[in-house]
């Protein structure tokens, strides 16, 4: 996933969308450990994206508190 994409997402997508990457991440671990997978750097890509999305979800809660503080002052 891209991060044009991550930015048009609401923060309740982004948040659903890393509960089924975490989920689908920890599925592909387990067949994984079980047999080994045909592509295993599926799971860096979904680890990374699941950063991506948690970084987002940072950085809007970041600008938010940042406009309260500037709206403070």
């Amino acid at each position: 996933m891209k991060n044009i994409e991550i930015n048009k997402l609401s923060v309740e997508d982004i948040k659903t969308k890393i509960g089924e990457s975490v989920k689908k991440l920890k599925d592909l671990k387990m067949n994984h450990k079980v047999s080994p997978i045909e592509n295993p750097i599926q799971i860096k890509f979904l680890r990374r994206d699941i950063a991506r999305l948690k970084t987002a979800i940072v950085n809007r809660n970041m600008k938010i508190n940042f406009k309260e503080n500037e709206s403070e002052q």
